[in-house]
């Protein structure tokens, strides 16, 4: 089934999801039950209710805990059939998701395991769900740059189905320099290439992920505007970022969305998009994120539109692909005119 964008938000690209990310608790304990593992909740609600977070450790920290569920081929296709139905009914048009691998393979899951159940289900999400999608493997900045290097070669040797690789997990202490051998691994292999970068750290990290990773997408980003010189760089070279709003709210990288730097990124000529990240530890899938930036920030339809176009400009697919949903976004914003 094909599912056609809400007529009120424009079609978008997804560029910014971390599968794990999209957990709900109701699935969670779902999973649970099925293979016997105890949550420290006693309902869904009440695991809900745990998602107020002090910053991102904290975060990741319950993240990670609830990683335990996932163990068989059969969870993982279900989290990822429940992310693309909601992503449909968002307007979602193409995706480029991020998995963990090395948080299953940490748990004694098989990489095997991991990459099945979730390739299976992408295989028919056009045909199933209406949205292209593209696989991001993503490895933890906090981990050994060996263990990554090593994770890297066994995707490469079972000819996992991923486009690019990025980095993410917690940023203070973990520069980008640090992964120059994973990322010139990957540049070698012919895979894109993202990385988190000015989440919670500097500028700095921007252009290192810029100058040393040859990342060609940056996630987050939001502490680009520290810098005006690097802002200038970004912009004249149309460096996608991949902006989290509710996110960086939630886990306190800015005070509140009135105060966000999206507005700056934008009128300086930007290549922004904006994105969920986690949705449902941040209570925002992307078209609630639609909705509140609109609102925070009095968007008109020509800017939104803008937005939304960002998304497939900085997205890792084909020219020819680009154009067709650009195609469908101009249609979206001429229908509003």
């Amino acid at each position: 089934m094909t599912s056609a964008a809400p007529s009120s938000r424009p079609p978008r690209a997804e560029l910014h999801v971390h599968l794990e990310g999209t957990l709900e608790p109701d699935l969670a304990f779902e999973l649970a039950a099925r293979n016997g593992v105890a949550l420290p909740y006693p309902d869904p609600e009440s695991l809900r209710a745990a998602y107020d977070f002090a910053d991102l450790p904290a975060f990741l920290d319950l993240y990670t805990a609830n990683m335990a569920v996932l163990r068989t081929e059969a969870d993982l296709a279900d989290l990822t059939r429940a992310y693309l139905a909601r992503a449909a009914r968002a307007g979602v048009r193409h995706a480029e998701i991020s998995f963990d691998p090395q948080a299953h393979l940490v748990r004694g899951v098989p990489l095997e395991t991991v990459v099945g159940g979730i390739a299976g289900v992408l295989q028919s999400a056009e045909a199933d769900h209406g949205v292209s999608t593209l696989l991001v493997a993503a490895f933890h900045r906090d981990k050994p740059v060996a263990d990554a290097l090593d994770v890297l070669e066994r995707l490469l040797a079972m000819d996992a189905p991923i486009v690019g690789i990025g980095l993410d997990n917690a940023e203070i202490g973990y520069p980008p320099g640090l992964f120059t051998d994973l990322y010139a691994r990957a540049e070698a292999a012919g895979l894109r290439r993202t990385a988190h970068a000015g989440e919670e750290g500097l500028a700095a990290n921007v252009r290192d992920a810029l100058d040393l990773l040859h990342a060609e997408r940056i996630d987050h980003g939001i502490a680009v505007v520290q810098d005006p010189a690097l802002v200038a760089r970004v912009a004249a070279e149309q460096v996608p970022f991949t902006v989290c709003p509710v996110s960086n709210v939630r886990l306190r990288a800015v005070p509140s969305l009135a105060e966000h730097p999206l507005p700056d990124m934008i009128a300086a000529g930007m290549l922004v998009s904006v994105n969920s990240d986690d949705p449902p530890y941040f209570g925002a899938y992307v078209d609630d994120v639609d909705d509140a930036v609109t609102a925070a920030f009095d968007l008109t339809r020509d800017q939104r539109a803008a937005l939304a176009a960002a998304s497939f400009e900085g997205s890792f697919l084909p020219r020819d692909r680009v154009a067709a949903y650009l195609a469908d976004v101009e249609a979206w914003r001429a229908a509003g005119a």
